[in-house]
């Protein structure tokens, strides 16, 4: 079997007499888009933290690029390549469109600006910068104050900033959030073509989107994963049904 690109261990995660993540052990291939998915308060941005640095399990491991990354901060798991897109926006909105992805670009060259000037008239990160935006489809708006875009385009300008880390992987928490039918299907699009680029851990409440993408779907219900599989399995199984698809399935 080939070695996943990023992986969890029996991590468990307790808040006084809440167990939020119990004994979670899931896995993300390379070249897949691995959806992950439950009801409300099954504890999916727990286990999200817990991947991506913001927290540490009180047991389990995690690892990424075959290295235990479990005592390692966002900072230094997003340097090792896991590049992440947030429920809730993590843009500057006062600040433009191309100095939102400078900022990437700056953050994967590991040098530090203390002004925005010379960062963005650093050639190299701005060439960064402008590719992400291209390949997202905002380059005519990389003047634009980022308040003023459209939530559909900061959703892509997330995936634009996450690009500029030139990921080794994805971690994205609900990306279609708030879109409209026609940005839903837009970003399913492009999410289709990344996934090649680096695999793509997907947490997701749209579940057209989750069955038109995923090839495994893990399904997370009171801090633990209840059933994992491809889409046909998660479809038609009798826990899953009961437990959260219902009639969407």
């Amino acid at each position: 079997m080939t070695e996943p690109v990023l992986a969890t261990h029996g991590i468990t995660k307790r808040f006084g007499a809440v167990t939020a993540s119990e004994e979670v052990s899931l896995d993300l291939r390379p070249g897949e888009i691995h959806a992950l998915i439950g009801p409300n308060g099954a504890g999916k941005s727990t286990l999200i933290k817990q991947i991506c640095g913001n927290l540490r399990p009180d047991a389990g491991t995690v690892t990424f690029l075959s290295a235990d990354v479990t005592a390692e901060d966002t900072v230094a798991r997003a340097r090792r390549g896991l590049g992440r897109t947030f429920q809730i926006s993590a843009l500057a909105m006062e600040d433009t469109v191309l100095q939102n992805a400078v900022l990437g670009a700056a953050g994967a060259s590991r040098r530090a600006f203390s002004l925005w000037r010379p960062a963005l008239t650093d050639r190299s990160l701005r060439a960064a910068a402008e590719e992400a935006l291209e390949r997202v489809g905002l380059s005519d708006y990389a003047a634009t104050r980022t308040a003023e875009l459209s939530h559909g385009q900061r959703r892509q300008l997330e995936v634009a900033v996450a690009l500029t880390l030139k990921p080794r992987a994805f971690v994205m928490d609900e990306p279609m959030a708030g879109l409209g039918t026609e940005g839903s299907q837009t970003l399913t699009a492009f999410l289709d073509t990344l996934r090649h680029e680096a695999p793509i851990l997907l947490v997701e409440h749209d579940m057209d989107a989750v069955f038109a993408l995923a090839d495994r779907i893990s399904v997370l219900v009171y801090g633990r994963v209840i059933a994992t599989g491809d889409r046909e399995a998660i479809r038609t199984d009798p826990a899953v049904r009961e437990a959260y698809l219902g009639e969407e399935a």
